[in-house]
């Protein structure tokens, strides 16, 4: 049964598309505790009709250009003047990804965990246990690569994972993840078929605004889902005592365990 979960962030997680996630039962979630981890965070029931405190936000239809409005149209077609974007093989990644995905999280400013070459060769190497594509955005004028997204592809069905551009083009109104975004919905709803891309699920940090950004430029939807979290009996315990403090608590990483407790359904 673990064969399907993983660790990250010293929490179990499924590793196969949200929609293949079962409900496990309380004894499912201590066989896994037994093996390492802190807590097991399961999803199920995905894309319900209940309007739940937890989602994944998924698009799971392609319209083409139709689908922006006309000055979101003038800005992805900035955006694919100025960028070639295109699927990148791995040697090409190990080369030439590491400044665009650190110089991403510097420009976000995120603090809730750690991005050096290590932090980035251990991403990789999970990325060669399953099955990603790699997507590169070629400046069309130097021809260098400034821009990068991980896609972890299921059966029918794929999630994005870590996306970045170099800052510069970022804030120079190119509008670079309007490209990125229309050139891969295109690709996997519309030539491949898949019954739906995903960005991920809830955040619990909130430290990025791409979420919102794709809902109101892309139609991508909240897929309602039930949350269940169990932990090791120490740290269910600390979450508890934390719980009446969740308002004043400052760092980042323990406000994200208490958000998504109360998230749980």
């Amino acid at each position: 049964m673990n064969y399907d979960f993983f660790i990250y962030r010293n929490a179990w997680r499924y590793n196969l598309a949200p929609d293949c996630e079962p409900e496990l039962s309380d004894s499912q979630c201590a066989e896994l505790l037994k093996q390492g981890g802190w807590m097991v965070r399961n999803t199920y029931d995905f894309d319900c009709k209940e309007k739940t405190n937890f989602w994944y936000l998924i698009k799971d239809s392609f319209g083409g250009i139709k689908e922006q409005s006309q000055n979101e149209r003038k800005k992805l077609r900035h955006a694919l003047r100025s960028f070639d974007y295109q699927l990148i093989d791995v040697e090409l990644v190990k080369r030439s990804v590491y400044p665009i995905v650190k110089a991403t999280f510097v420009d976000y400013n995120v603090t809730d965990r750690e991005m050096n070459e290590g932090v980035f060769n251990d991403y990789l190497e999970h990325c060669g246990r399953n099955k990603y594509d790699y997507w590169g955005a070629f400046d069309k004028a130097t021809k260098e690569l400034v821009g990068f997204c991980a896609v972890h592809v299921f059966e029918n069905s794929c999630e994005y994972g870590i996306i970045g551009f170099l800052p510069k083009y970022k804030h120079n109104a190119t509008y670079p993840y309007y490209g990125f975004f229309y050139k891969m919905n295109e690709y996997y709803l519309g030539e491949k078929g898949f019954k739906y891309v995903s960005d991920g699920s809830r955040s619990i940090t909130e430290h990025s605004n791409i979420q919102p950004f794709l809902e109101k430029n892309f139609k991508f939807r909240k897929a309602y889902c039930k949350l269940k979290i169990r932990y090791k009996w120490w740290f269910g315990a600390i979450v508890k005592v934390l719980l009446p403090f969740k308002n004043i608590i400052r760092n980042r990483n323990v406000k994200a365990i208490l958000n998504m407790h109360k998230m749980q359904y």
